[in-house]
């Protein structure tokens, strides 16, 4: 009996997970002053030595958009309509940043908190989203440099246009931050035994970058390449960024199903990198 009395006083119960899928949200919410501990760390540790700080969260898409534009827009001749071309890439790339910036961090989840793993028991998922909720932040002050040049270009007279939809836009974020996580989960799982495999997680969302629609509008390769055009219409990165174009900017065009398609396909990867994630949590520690 004294031993039973003991066990109903104990908090918390360390015991092997009886689900795969599980996420277990309430025991990340009992967690959650590490889990703001984590993205503090994620924030300030990052740029704490370096010369400009936060600022390199601006000056990288600022320099992509405009490289883009004289690549693809004064050289190649590709057309952005109405909307001046530096700010259509601006665009593509804020939103496709925060994608990778989720992407790469997670991915590297069980090599790079190897040791924090085996030293004290939290669950393991509070890392990786930790990162995707840190990044977050990343984006909002990118996004702001785009309500910047958006403003200006407006007062310089450029016939922009808010969508009526753009009360969805934070709804695409979270979409990209999601299917960057599952991805994430999913390679870093990977990682542990294939170690060769993290080398070609930066070569592949490089080539993925030119797949995504970031710096041209998904109609062009439609008419261009209608052969090869599916490649980037079965891409459902493709759709989050040509609609945050379309809600933004007003340009392009919406589909509803591909929409349907996006989120669906988003779904099923974080389920596969979840279950993939508690799979191989439980043996990693033999293997890094």
């Amino acid at each position: 009996m004294d031993n039973e009395n003991e066990q109903e006083d104990w908090l918390f119960v360390i015991k092997p997970k009886s689900k795969f899928l599980s996420l277990n949200l309430k025991e990340i919410w009992q967690y959650r002053d590490l889990l703001f501990l984590f993205v503090k760390r994620d924030i300030i540790t990052v740029y704490k030595q370096t010369v400009l700080g936060p600022l390199w969260y601006l000056i990288q898409p600022l320099f992509t958009s405009l490289t883009f534009t004289i690549i693809f827009n004064n050289v190649a001749g590709i057309s952005t309509g109405s909307v001046p071309p530096f700010l259509f890439n601006l665009t593509g790339i804020t939103v496709w940043n925060y994608f990778t910036a989720c992407l790469n961090g997670t991915s590297d989840t069980f090599k790079a908190n190897a040791n924090v793993f085996g030293k004290v028991y939290f669950p393991r998922i509070i890392t990786p989203l930790s990162i995707v909720i840190s990044n977050l932040i990343k984006f909002g002050i990118q996004f702001l440099i785009f309500i910047a040049f958006y403003i200006f270009y407006y007062l310089k007279g450029v016939n922009l246009i808010l969508n009526g939809f753009a009360v969805f836009f934070p709804f695409l974020i979270i979409t990209m931050g999601i299917l960057g996580l599952g991805l994430g989960m999913l390679i870093s799982s990977m990682i542990t035994k294939y170690r060769d495999f993290s080398y070609l997680v930066s070569f592949g969302i490089q080539l993925l970058m030119y797949l995504s629609a970031v710096m041209y509008p998904m109609e062009l390769v439609k008419n261009k390449l209608p052969k090869y055009g599916w490649i980037v219409e079965y891409n459902p990165l493709a759709y989050i960024i040509e609609t945050s174009r379309y809600i933004l900017l007003n340009v392009g065009e919406v589909s509803v199903l591909g929409l349907v398609y996006t989120v669906s396909v988003v779904i099923i990867i974080f389920f596969i990198g979840l279950l993939t994630f508690n799979r191989t949590e439980k043996s990693f520690i033999d293997t890094v």
